[in-house]
C-alpha cells in the first residue's frame, strides 16, 4: 500500500540521476574557475564598467540620515551672502512706520500714522544693530517694573509724563510705577474700580483691547489678573511707547485708529478701553466707535476714561467749553445706543458700556448696517461708517456668535467658529487632533531647548499660528504668544481669540508692526513653504532678525528642502543653526531647524562678531 506521506511509495533513486547531479556540479566549478582566471568575456565587461564608474572602496559606511549635515549645493548660484550690519541710525528702524515716509501722507484720519511700507528698491538688506550696551531684558515679573536704559535709550517720556507717573529714570534703568494719564496713583486701583462692574476675576474676561496704550501699564497689570490685553499706539512724538511696552514683556503693536480696519477679526475682544486715548469718537459719524464695536464680542465691555467723561471737573484743564464737552458726551451715548450698547456705570472719570448679547432688543437703523462681506477680510481694507450686524440667533437669551466658556476652560473647549462649521476643512475631530499634535510638537521643542516654557522666553511669536495649538500648548503666566495669521492663508484668527489667546493678521512679505528686538522666541511652522512663490526668503529672514532679540531663538518646522534654503541664508546672518529630525524619526521629510541669534551691537570696531562696521 502507498503511504499518504509518500504517495510514490518507498521507491529508491536511480544511480544515473546521482551521476548527472555530480557531473553538473563539476562543470559549473570548472566554468567559474575559467572566468576568474581572466580569460572570460564577463571579466572584461565588468572591468570596463568599473573603469567608467571610477568606484572607490568606502571604509566607513554610515546609513544614518544626513539631513543634519548635508547642505544643498547649487553650483550655478554663488555662496551664501554675508549680510553686513546696517548703519547705527537704523537701530530703532520700523520699515512700515518710518517718520520720513509717513510725513509724505495726508494727516486726515491719521493716514500718515498708518502702515506705509517701503517699495522693493528701498528695502534694507542689512542687519539691524542693537544699541551699544544692550542687555538681556529682566525676566518677568521684574520686567513689568524695570527696563534697562541701554535697551531703550529714550528719556523724553520721563519728562513729558512725569506728573502722570508713566515712567521714571533711575541710574541705568527705567522704573514703571504703574501710573497712567487717568490713573496717576497706579493701575491696580483703576482696575479694581473696573472690576466692580466687569467680571474680570472669574475668567469671563480674557482678551482685551487697549486703544492708545502709552507704555501699556494697564495691559501689564491686567496680565497679573490673567487677562491678555492687545495694546496699540502709533509711532509718534511719544517716543518709543510701544517699544517700552514690549521691553516690559507686555503684548503691544504699533497701530492707530485711522482710515483702515484694525487687523483683528470681528467679535475678538471681551473688553476694550480708552484711557485718555484722545481718539475722536464722534468724528466721521462715529466710524471709530463702530470699528471698536466690530471687534467687541457680544456681551463685551467698553471703558472710556478721559474726555469728555467728567467734563464738569476738567473742562478748564482741557481748555474746552462746557457746552462742547457736554454735546460730545451726548453724541457718544447716542452712538452707543445705535450700536446696541448699554451704559452700566459712570462715576468720576470712568464710564462703562456693555454690548448686548444679541440684537433682539436693539433699535437700529437698517440703512446704516454694513453690507455683507467676509467680516474678517480687513487687511488694508478701508474703514466704513457702518454697523457690523450681530450673527443671527434663535432666542432672546442666545449669545450671538456662540457662548464661550470661562478661561482657562475655553482654551481647549471647542470654539464656536469650529462647532458652527465656519472654518473650511476643520471639524471638531480635526481640531482636537490638532491640539494633541501640538502638545507633542511642543514637548519635542522642549527636549531640544530646555529654556522653552521658562521666563527666559517671555515674548513669543508664532508666525503661522493655524488654530493656535502651539500657543495653547505653551500657555503659562511666564510667557505670552503673538499668534500671527498670514493674510494669504486660511483665516483662523477668530478661533484663536475664542480660545482666549491673542493675535493679528499680517503679510510676511512686509515688515511687522513692531520695533526691533521685541521677541525672545519665534516659531515658524510652514511659513517658508507658504511664501516660497510670494516673496523672497531673504526679506522674511531679515525681518525675523530685526524683531528677534540678541541671543533669542527661532524654531522652523518645514520640509527639509525648504529648510536647507533657509539655513543657507541664515548662515550669513550671524545665526547659529542646527537641523533636527522630526520627532517621528529621520524618514519624515519635515524637519526642525533651530537657530540662535548671536549677541552683537552697533558702533564697536575691531570685533567681527560684535561690531557694526
Amino acid at each position: 500500500m502507498v503511504s499518504k506521506h509518500n504517495p510514490s511509495g518507498n521507491k529508491k533513486r536511480s544511480p544515473l540521476s546521482i551521476f548527472a547531479v555530480i557531473g553538473l556540479c563539476c562543470f559549473f566549478y570548472i566554468l567559474g574557475a575559467w572566468q576568474r582566471s581572466g580569460f572570460g568575456k564577463g571579466d572584461s565587461i565588468a572591468l570596463e564598467v568599473t573603469k567608467q564608474a571610477d568606484c572607490s572602496i568606502l571604509t566607513n559606511l554610515n546609513f544614518e540620515t544626513h539631513h543634519n549635515d548635508v547642505e544643498i549645493v547649487e553650483p550655478s548660484k554663488p555662496k551664501a551672502q554675508v549680510f553686513k550690519p546696517c548703519d547705527v541710525k537704523y537701530t530703532d528702524y520700523t520699515p512700515c512706520q518710518e517718520q520720513d515716509r509717513a510725513m509724505k501722507f495726508p494727516r486726515d484720519n491719521m493716514i500718515y500714522r498708518e502702515r506705509h511700507c517701503p517699495p522693493e528698491e528701498e528695502k534694507l538688506h542689512c542687519l539691524i544693530p542693537a544699541p551699544k550696551g544692550y542687555m538681556t531684558p529682566f525676566e518677568w515679573p521684574k520686567s513689568c517694573d524695570y527696563v534697562h536704559y541701554a535697551n531703550v535709550p529714550h528719556k523724553s517720556l520721563t519728562v513729558e509724563k512725569a506728573v502722570q507717573n508713566w515712567v521714571q529714570f533711575k541710574g541705568n534703568v527705567f522704573k514703571f510705577p504703574g501710573g497712567g494719564t487717568m490713573f496717576p496713583q497706579g493701575a491696580d486701583a483703576y482696575i479694581d474700580e473696573l472690576a466692580s462692574v466687569i467680571p474680570i476675576a472669574d475668567g469671563s474676561v480674557r482678551t482685551a483691547l487697549d486703544t492708545g496704550c502709552g507704555v501699556a501699564s494697564w495691559g501689564a497689570y491686567m496680565l497679573k489678573r490673567n487677562v491678555l490685553a492687545m495694546s496699540f499706539a502709533p509711532r509718534d512724538n511719544h517716543e518709543a511707547q510701544v517699544q517700552f511696552a514690549l521691553e516690559r514683556g507686555v503684548p503691544a503693536v504699533i497701530g492707530v485708529l485711522g482710515s483702515i480696519n484694525l487687523p483683528y477679526p470681528s467679535r475678538a475682544f471681551d473688553m476694550a478701553q480708552c484711557s485718555r486715548c484722545l481718539i475722536p469718537w464722534t468724528a466721521n459719524d462715529g466710524m471709530y466707535l463702530m470699528e471698536v464695536d466690530r471687534v467687541l464680542r457680544p456681551g463685551g465691555y467698553w471703558v472710556l476714561s478721559g474726555p469728555p467723561i467728567n467734563w464738569k471737573t476738567y473742562y478748564q484743564v482741557w481748555k474746552r467749553t462746557k457746552e462742547d464737552l457736554k454735546a460730545e458726551q451726548k453724541k457718544i451715548e447716542e452712538l452707543a445706543e445705535q450700536l446696541c450698547w448699554e451704559k452700566k456705570y459712570e462715576k468720576g472719570d470712568i464710564a462703562i458700556f456693555r454690548k448686548k448679547v444679541n440684537d433682539k432688543s436693539c433699535r437700529r437703523n437698517s440703512a446704516n448696517m454694513c453690507k455683507p462681506r467676509g467680516s474678517d477680510d480687513v487687511w488694508y481694507k478701508k474703514m466704513e461708517t457702518c454697523i457690523t450686524p450681530f450673527p443671527k440667533v434663535s432666542s432672546a437669551s442666545e449669545v450671538a456668535g456662540g457662548e464661550l466658556k470661562k478661561f482657562p476652560a475655553r482654551l481647549f473647549a471647542v470654539p464656536p467658529h469650529i462647532s458652527k462649521g465656519l472654518v473650511e476643512g476643520v471639524s471638531v475631530e480635526s481640531y482636537q487632533e490638532d491640539n494633541k499634535l501640538w502638545k507633542k510638537h511642543v514637548n519635542a521643542y522642549k527636549r531640544i531647548n530646555r529654556l522653552i516654557g521658562t521666563a527666559r522666553y517671555r515674548n513669543v511669536m508664532d508666525m503661522n499660528a493655524g488654530l493656535g495649538g502651539f500657543a495653547a500648548a505653551l500657555e503659562s503666566p511666564k510667557s505670552w504668544v503673538m499668534n500671527v495669521v498670514p493674510t494669504i492663508g486660511k483665516d483662523t484668527l477668530g478661533v484663536i481669540y475664542e480660545r482666549g489667546l491673542i493675535g493679528i493678521y499680517h503679510d510676511w512679505c512686509e515688515g511687522f508692526s513692531t520695533y526691533p528686538r521685541t521677541y525672545d522666541l519665534i516659531h515658524a511652522n510652514g511659513v517658508f513653504s507658504l511664501y516660497q512663490d510670494k516673496c523672497s526668503f531673504e526679506d522674511i529672514l531679515l525681518e525675523m532678525d530685526r524683531i528677534l532679540r540678541p541671543e533669542g531663538a527661532v524654531i522652523f518646522r518645514d520640509d527639509v528642502d525648504v529648510l536647507n534654503k533657509v539655513r543657507k541664508i541664515a548662515g550669513g546672518m550671524r545665526w547659529d543653526t542646527k537641523m533636527n529630525d522630526h520627532e517621528d524619526g529621520p524618514l519624515v521629510p519635515e524637519k526642525i531647524l533651530v537657530a540662535v541669534k548671536q549677541y552683537w551691537v552697533g558702533g564697536i570696531k575691531g570685533n567681527s562678531t560684535s561690531s557694526a562696521e
